[in-house]
């Protein structure tokens, strides 16, 4: 394992919540980042900051990864920057809320873009010179919502479904070549998050305290460094996850339902 001075991480999502405190966990360890976000002005702030903090380089990449084109762009750059990333972490993903008959197309399709392509294509592009320097960490930010289906949030829950079973089966095909793969599901977290998906009125989070954006990245970066493929943050989650495995698929799906509705 190389001297963590001389590692990169490349973070995406990294201008706020889970991203951001991922960032500083890493900033923190002397590891050089790469940050990527849309957010150019909140990603040069950060860069400054853990520059002047804790003495590491940080490239800023402005990205939107709801754009194909933007992974390819990204590693392109990184290449001609001899910058060798040796910890990836997809944390970028966002929720659309509501009867899947009444969202907008063009954003569910975008949430796909960014929870589902751009993370897979990352790691594709990413993952070779790992395996090739037989050292590398990936982390890919899921969600509880990957454990059943999610009604009112139908294609947010799917799109997690699928970062999880692409971790586990990938970390399967990985083992013995030096690389791991996390799969981070934390239930909900304070963040912008909800925000974004205009679902503050929904019984998952109206009310409730749920866990902060730092405890959920330090718990996955713990993870992350034991080369844990499942991390599962809290007790109530785990159980959570758990308990799905023994409950009719149907009455799942209409608990779920339930949970998801406004107040």
């Amino acid at each position: 394992m190389q001297d963590n001075r001389k590692q990169t991480a490349l973070i995406t999502g990294a201008s706020g919540g889970i991203g951001y405190e991922f960032a500083k966990l890493f900033a923190q360890n002397g590891y050089n980042l790469v940050l990527v976000a849309r957010s150019g002005e909140k990603l040069n702030k950060i860069a400054d900051e853990f520059k002047n903090k804790f003495g590491i380089d940080v490239k800023v990449i402005t990205k939107d990864l709801s754009n194909p084109s933007a992974p390819e762009e990204i590693f392109t750059e990184l290449e001609q920057a001899s910058i060798t990333v040796d910890v990836l972490v997809n944390n970028a993903g966002f929720a659309t809320y509501g009867l899947f008959n009444e969202i907008d197309l063009n954003t569910e399709l975008q949430l796909l873009q960014v929870n589902i392509s751009c993370l897979t294509h990352l790691t594709k592009l990413f993952l070779k010179g790992m395996v090739e320097q037989r050292f590398g960490k990936i982390l890919n930010v899921a969600s509880t919502a990957a454990f059943q289906p999610g009604p009112l949030m139908a294609v947010y829950y799917a799109s997690k479904a699928y970062v999880l079973s692409f971790s586990e089966a990938i970390a399967n095909e990985l083992e013995g070549t030096g690389v791991s793969v996390t799969a981070l599901c934390p239930g909900p977290t304070e963040s912008d998050f909800q925000q974004r998906a205009a679902m503050e009125d929904s019984k998952l989070v109206s009310g409730k305290k749920i866990m902060t954006a730092e405890t959920v990245a330090q718990i996955g970066y713990r993870g992350l460094l034991e080369n844990k493929t499942l991390v599962v943050p809290g007790i109530k989650n785990k159980l959570l996850a758990e308990s799905v495995r023994f409950t009719p698929r149907k009455l799942v799906t209409k608990l779920v339902r339930k949970m998801q509705e406004s107040k």
